[in-house]
């Protein structure tokens, strides 16, 4: 045994001991019991003092890490409220059907996971028939529990929904076949969808981390609502199912502290510990569960272990000296889940024959004991075990609780897939299993059945006892769940003044875009009646993008308030935090902020409350860090303002390569319900916010488009020309594309005969390009004799869209022009696009401009420099494009190859 370490130093020594003697004589007491009792017993009673000391309110540190037992012992189980042998039964026919939907859709290849529903079954059921509550529930106010189901146990889900009939056979057999067909159902999304089914699933959760991450701060947001007395959320709990694999995810545990922080006893994670990923063991030589309550007790949340079932009560009563619990915390993972495999006298050897005692303890137990115990006792099979956790999970008040429940995973599908590390591939059950599984399950299908090729569905009957507990125990939770209802609600129109502030331009003043946005927001949010649905999202860079204005007036979030005297309280602009504050400003993580964006962008369907976020980020440091998030943001129909603040590649001096974007554009463009413009003027930001609000929140909820628009805004101050007058400006604004400047006369050097004959050559710019494409309009008239026409591309995706829109017509046998095609058909002379993104990004619309085309952009890494060193460096600045002008020129014969040489010569770019 070795001796205890004595007069070790520790931070304990710098304080004050009141009495040396009494400190003395509780180590010697120790000392003691180690030397007479044994370390364990030692350990055993300092966890039980520091335990009861924590119970009476001391401040003391928590254990980041327990034994490997269950948190709450058999003896303190709650009284099961159900009736076990009655969802027993319900679960059977859920787990066969499962199993049934995903082989039958093998033959054509599809196939599906089986594994994960049948080892996470339980953790499921005990849910939805005795916790979650339904969006018809009275006491949440129609918000129902917000559920976010593990994306690969959806056939389970789908199971339940055909039991309680909310499906059909038919419909079991468009599983991963969405192309509806008359009368043979409608197709199933192969995982949690909304935008595929929304009528069923409320939040996409197969892209693995996004759903941790979007419970966290949808339980967040739930309280944000509350405090900002929008509406009472109280009620509402937020369950996350999630795979002890998908928290190897940086985005699974990023959110963590802030749950803690915050106090989120709204919030549940239930991790279904099967201790298997998608190719083996999660954590093979470590502990999986050990890891994650140690990550979750330090980020201050409630942790409830539940892993044994009632099988090992009897082996933890024969434990007299602590061997069994020493021996399940140091065994690893991977040889926990051979011992799921292998026979009695295989776990006698290895697991028990590792010490004394336990061979001892074996000799007691019979070899089904044994198997029982290592095959397949796991709490997260157990509903009264599952029951326990959950409910403890609602009691616990001031912190997030996570219940780690162990399982074992493809139980009941058989040796074949019990615990191998192939089953996550593995798409169906040969006529064998299926068979062992009805035996195991006791499921009333007889041999007849089985003979086809084709394993049957089964329903025990729209009226038979099942289906009608079943019904029952959804009404008294409020209805269906999972499901996904909108409740219309129609916002007004906000008033003119705003946009029209915009439209007269900023007169001699300088302003950028971002500024020009940031007032328009904050007048809005001025407005009466849907002013405080606002949200502005802001991770950490709100000062940068000229936002310290908002602090004092809207608040920054908190739901602590402010506790503390700010620094600058004597300034005009302090920085403001209340408990009903308006801002979330995030700290620095994109992806809590796009989560935070999510909650507000659906809350429109969550909890029947538009709200109309707008998250404004850095740079390139949207699309591109948090790509997966916005397509989820997609699929969950989120309505809302994304802006992609110091945009381009050449507006922001000095950043360099990591900061410059120029291609966020491009990475919008692949996401469908992006609705992607690139204003240029103050007065164009005016006209698209005011067309986002009319699609996305206008005053007839049944036109409501489920988009979300991302603009481009730049930190480089200009004089905010007036909107030019004319009946198409705006048109051209939400369209993508209008003349903003005609073309001037030229001068003596002008190499036609007169100014009817001279060369001629369209501009289209977007965003802070333009004013290259004007300055060069100038030096092309001035300078070289060329007419150009400068016209202002809002948007070359909407364009794009449009266009492609047109081509699936014409394939219908319609007779529909691209827009871009209209409006530039008449106009004289090539096309020559520049902005401030890489080629590819104009590049788009290119197929569907008549004239000769080519293309400006910033294709390449970014540098540090100044604006004009680097637009040069890029060949967009003004003489560079008057140089491109020319050059397309002289392709056409218009001008000499001469000029183009003398152009670049005298501007310094040959």
């Amino acid at each position: 045994m070795p001796r205890p370490v004595r007069n070790r130093p520790s931070e304990l020594d710098q304080l004050l001991d009141r009495d040396p003697q009494e400190t003395a004589e509780w180590r010697e007491s120790l000392d003691a019991v180690i030397a007479h009792a044994g370390p364990e017993r030692a350990t055993y009673l300092m966890r039980r003092a520091l335990g009861h000391a924590q119970d009476s309110g001391l401040a003391v540190p928590h254990l980041l890490e327990t034994d490997y037992v269950n948190t709450i012992p058999t003896a303190a189980e709650p009284q099961f409220p159900g009736d076990v042998e009655m969802e027993s039964r319900i679960t059977a026919w859920n787990r066969w059907n499962a199993a049934a939907m995903v082989t039958r859709g093998s033959r054509y290849g599809l196939g599906g996971h089986i594994a994960t529903f049948a080892s996470a079954a339980w953790l499921y059921e005990t849910g939805f028939q005795h916790f979650f509550r339904g969006k018809e529930d009275p006491a949440s106010g129609g918000s129902g529990d917000q559920l976010y189901i593990q994306g690969h146990a959806s056939p389970g889900i789908y199971a339940r929904a055909f039991l309680d009939g909310r499906l059909t056979e038919a419909d079991l057999d468009r599983f991963r076949q969405e192309t509806w067909h008359a009368g043979e159902g409608r197709g199933l999304p192969s995982y949690p969808h909304p935008r595929r089914l929304p009528w069923l699933w409320e939040f996409p959760t197969v892209s693995m981390g996004i759903g941790p991450i979007n419970a966290v701060y949808q339980a967040r947001f739930n309280r944000y609502l509350t405090n900002r007395g929008i509406k009472d959320t109280s009620a509402s709990h937020v369950w996350a199912f999630l795979g002890d694999g998908e928290m190897d995810e940086p985005e699974s545990t990023a959110a963590l502290a802030l749950a803690g922080r915050e106090q989120l006893d709204n919030l549940t994670f239930v991790v279904n510990c099967n201790l298997q990923r998608l190719d083996g063991p999660v954590r093979a030589n470590f502990k999986i569960v050990q890891e994650l309550e140690a990550q979750f007790r330090a980020a201050g949340w409630n942790v409830v272990k539940s892993l044994w079932g009632t099988a090992w009560d009897e082996l933890f009563q024969l434990d007299t000296t602590g061997a069994l619990v020493r021996r399940l915390r140091e065994v690893p993972d991977a040889q926990f889940q051979t011992y799921a495999t292998r026979d009695a006298a295989y776990i006698r050897e290895q697991f028990f024959g590792a010490d004394p005692a336990l061979v001892e303890m074996a000799k007691l137990l019979s070899d089904e004991k044994i198997a029982a115990c290592f095959h397949t006792s796991r709490a997260g099979h157990e509903p009264r075990k599952v029951y326990a956790a959950y409910r403890a999970a609602l009691e616990n008040k001031g912190a997030p609780t996570v219940i780690l429940a162990q399982t074992v995973k493809g139980w009941t599908l058989g040796p074949g897939f019990e615990s191998r590390n192939a089953n996550h591939q593995m798409k169906k059950l040969t006529g064998k299993e299926f068979r062992a599984m009805r035996d195991l399950l006791e499921l009333p299908i007889p041999d007849s059945k089985l003979d086809d090729e084709l394993v049957p569905y089964v329903h025990p009957g729209e009226d038979s006892p099942e289906v009608r507990y079943l019904q029952e125990r959804r009404a008294a939770l409020g209805g269906p769940a999972p499901a996904r209802k909108v409740h219309p609600v129609a916002l007004p129109e906000p008033s003119a003044k705003p946009f029209e502030t915009l439209k007269k331009g900023s007169g001699s003043q300088e302003i950028a875009t971002t500024m020009a946005f940031v007032r328009l927001v904050k007048d809005l949010m001025r407005e009466k009646e849907t002013g405080r649905r606002w949200v502005p999202v802001v991770p950490d860079e709100a000062r940068t993008f000229g936002m310290e204005s908002l602090f004092p007036s809207a608040g920054i979030y908190s739901p602590l308030g402010q506790n503390y005297d700010p620094v600058d309280r004597d300034q005009l602009l302090y920085y403001k935090e209340a408990s009903d504050g308006q801002i979330l400003n995030e700290g620095i993580t994109e992806a809590g902020s796009l989560a935070d964006f999510t909650a507000a962008a659906t809350s429109y369907a969550t909890h029947g409350e538009p709200m109309i976020p707008f998250y404004i980020f850095y740079s390139m440091f949207g699309f591109q860090r948090t790509g997966d998030q916005f397509w989820s943001l997609a699929d969950q129909l989120g309505r809302g303002f994304v802006i992609g603040a110091t945009a381009g590649r050449t507006t922001m001096t000095g950043e360099g390569l990591q900061h410059a974007d120029g291609h966020s554009p491009l990475l919008a463009s692949t996401n469908p319900a992006v609705v992607t413009y690139d204003p240029a003027f103050a007065y164009e930001v005016g006209a698209i916010v005011k067309d986002g609000l009319r699609r996305m929140y206008g005053p007839d909820p049944s036109l409501n488009e489920d988009v979300f628009y991302y603009l481009t805004v730049y930190n480089e101050p200009k004089v905010q020309p007036p909107q030019p007058a004319g009946d198409g400006v705006e048109e051209g604004i939400l369209k993508g594309l209008y003349r903003f400047s005609e073309g001037p006369g030229g001068n003596a050097l002008a190499e036609g005969p007169g100014e009817s004959d001279r060369p001629r050559i369209q501009l289209l710019a977007s965003g802070t390009a333009i004013h290259w494409a004007l300055d060069a309009q100038r030096l092309l008239a001035e300078e070289w004799g060329v007419t150009a026409d400068v016209w202002s591309a809002t948007s070359w995706s909407e364009l794009r869209r449009d266009a492609l829109e047109c081509d699936a017509a014409q394939l219908r046998g319609e007779d529909r022009t691209p827009y871009v095609t209209r409006v530039l058909e008449d106009a004289p002379g090539p096309v020559l696009a520049v902005s401030d993104w890489m080629r590819a990004v104009p590049d788009q619309i290119s197929q569907w401009v008549p004239q000769d085309w080519t293309s400006l952009g910033t294709d390449g890494f970014g540098l540090s420099g100044t604006r004009e060193a680097v637009r040069r460096h890029f060949g967009v600045d003004a003489e560079s494009v008057v140089v491109a002008a020319l050059a397309q020129l002289a392709r056409r014969g218009e001008v000499k190859h001469e000029t183009v040489r003398r152009a670049a010569e005298g501007y310094g770019l040959a």
